[in-house]
């Protein structure tokens, strides 16, 4: 079955918390939500800000290929005649060829909120929607708290669409706008709607209850055939139903059609890219495009996807552009070793007591506090150190670092580091802006003479985190650092009750992996251990 696809990421999405897009932002999301094939997508409301005029100006000039660009609003003011009404007004001087508008579907919001009667509310809903209408736009409209005007009074509930069908409203939209109906209470209600009324149905759900894509599913096999959401979940309060996932299932679990099987492998990374702009992460585990939707850590899952992905895998992850990841950690078995070494062919170059010695390595490190699911340069490290034991460059002998600071004026870091590289002594002194650095530099001054290359390598991000508080500033901490050469990155963690500690343990780990890629040049092995993941 045909299912329609709105998308108001732009409009609704935009009313979450820490949610905001500019304007330059809302016109390549709709480029790509075009691209991606949904068919509306809802660029705001032009009356309510400056920010969603000027999009609907500047939206003009976009050659969309598939989307309707639609605006949205409310039903004119009741002392207004929807010819002078500014708010419909704008609407239309948007130049979309659709406008969504919202009426009032809860007899105590007409009463209450808008103090007028309840056949007054029934005129405005049809007044607005046949003016729309006699001026060529196509119109959906959303009857706003539905699902709890009908249990308050099914009857008037029922009547307001009525009013928007008379008038020639092209799609009856049902909102759960409180997101507070419960999926078989929806499901019901939406069959009646559905015996009552002919023509398009859609669905609006928030996520209150942590169900909107669940009714939105629910209203689908009701009969409903336009459902609108946002990408990633955005939205006011608990958010809306996240159209990613309800496009995947529609189209990968119920066989219906929305955007095409063919463009469904582009969701993962439009939510991405959506997420980019919005400046917020996509949550690791959303389902279907998250970072760990398709991840493995027990050593038991592992081995059986190994065997055959189907078996803790409800879809394949390239269905939704996604891709499947073994973690690494404590809890793994020998199968995520393999899967890593296997994959790429190296599996059979370490012998069963080399895997068995590096699996009890690695468990033990975690067990002090290491995390080698966000450090795969570390494990990367450990299994080139497997490959080739007898590969040492340099031997810390000692290194110290102080601060000092006097008065107001700025502080001086400097370290002093002794290292053992080919059985000769190297030392060397620098100061830096802070201990990281100051110990950065001194040991590319120690190590530089003799393996030159290294200067390529650069800190680009460091956390650190306190994993035991039961010391207070005591405590143990771990320190993640992320490096790069210009071509890729990798991180490499360290982990001690003294954070410089830490940090000096993260920085060799990044210099030894360096030297050992350089001097081993085989890339089979750093394609082993890489953590997949997405740029947009």
């Amino acid at each position: 079955m045909r299912i329609w696809t709105f998308d108001t990421t732009l409009r609704d999405g935009t009313q979450g918390e820490a949610v905001s897009f500019s304007v330059e932002d809302k016109l390549l999301i709709t480029q790509k939500l075009d691209e991606l094939g949904i068919d509306y997508i809802e660029g705001g409301w032009p009356m309510s800000n400056p920010k969603d005029k000027e999009f609907f100006l500047k939206a003009r000039e976009l050659k969309l290929k598939h989307a309707k660009l639609t605006a949205f609003g409310a039903t004119r003011f009741a002392r207004n005649p929807v010819e002078k009404d500014s708010n419909v007004l704008a609407l239309l001087e948007a130049e979309t060829p659709v406008i969504s508008i919202f009426g009032k579907t809860w007899d105590i919001h007409a009463t209450r909120v808008l103090g007028i009667s309840l056949e007054e509310n029934l005129t405005l809903i049809a007044d607005t929607v046949r003016f729309l209408k006699d001026h060529g736009r196509e119109v959906v409209y959303d009857a706003e708290h539905f699902f709890d005007g009908y249990q308050a009074n099914a009857d008037y509930a029922l009547s307001t669409l009525e009013a928007a069908k008379e008038a020639g409203a092209d799609v009856l939209c049902l909102c759960d706008t409180n997101g507070g109906t419960l999926t078989h209470r929806l499901a019901e209600i939406v069959s009646i709607v559905r015996e009552r009324f002919d023509g398009i149905l859609g669905i609006h759900c928030h996520n209150d209850c942590d169900l909107a894509v669940a009714n939105t599913m629910a209203a689908v096999d009701q009969g409903v055939t336009h459902v609108q959401g946002c990408m990633n979940g955005y939205g006011e309060r608990c958010g809306n139903a996240n159209l990613s996932s309800v496009i995947a299932n529609l189209e990968a679990k119920l066989g219906h059609s929305t955007i095409g099987p063919e463009k469904l492998t582009s969701l993962t990374s439009v939510a991405h890219y959506i997420a980019e702009l919005a400046n917020l992460p996509v949550p690791a585990g959303q389902p279907f495009v998250g970072r760990s939707a398709f991840a493995h850590k027990g050593g038991v899952h592992v081995s059986a996807v190994l065997k055959d992905s189907i078996t803790y895998e409800h879809i394949r992850p390239s269905v939704v552009g996604n891709r499947q990841r073994v973690l690494l950690s404590d809890l793994s078995g020998r199968g995520n070793i393999l899967y890593k070494l296997q994959q790429y062919g190296i599996g059979d170059r370490l012998k069963d007591d080399a895997k068995r010695e590096l699996l009890d390595r690695m468990k033990t490190m975690e067990y002090l506090g290491y995390e080698l699911e966000a450090a795969e340069g570390t494990f990367e490290l450990l299994v080139r150190e497997a490959l080739q034991p007898g590969m040492h460059f340099f031997e810390v002998v000692s290194f110290e670092v102080g601060t000092r600071m006097i008065g107001s004026r700025p502080s001086e870091t400097t370290a002093t580091i002794i290292l053992r590289i080919n059985e000769a002594i190297h030392s060397a002194t620098a100061s830096g802006e802070g201990p990281m650095n100051a110990l950065d530099l001194c040991l590319r001054q120690c190590i530089s003479a003799t393996y030159p290359a290294i200067a390529s390598v650069r800190l680009t991000d460091y956390k650190v985190r306190v994993i035991s508080t039961e010391k207070g500033t005591a405590s143990k901490v771990r320190v993640l650092v992320e490096w790069s050469d210009h071509r890729r990155s990798w991180a490499t963690v360290g982990v001690s009750d003294n954070v410089l500690e830490a940090s000096w343990n993260a920085l060799v780990d990044a210099i030894r992996l360096e030297l050992m890629r350089l001097a081993d040049k085989d890339e089979s092995i750093e394609k082993a251990v890489e953590d997949y993941c997405w740029g947009v």
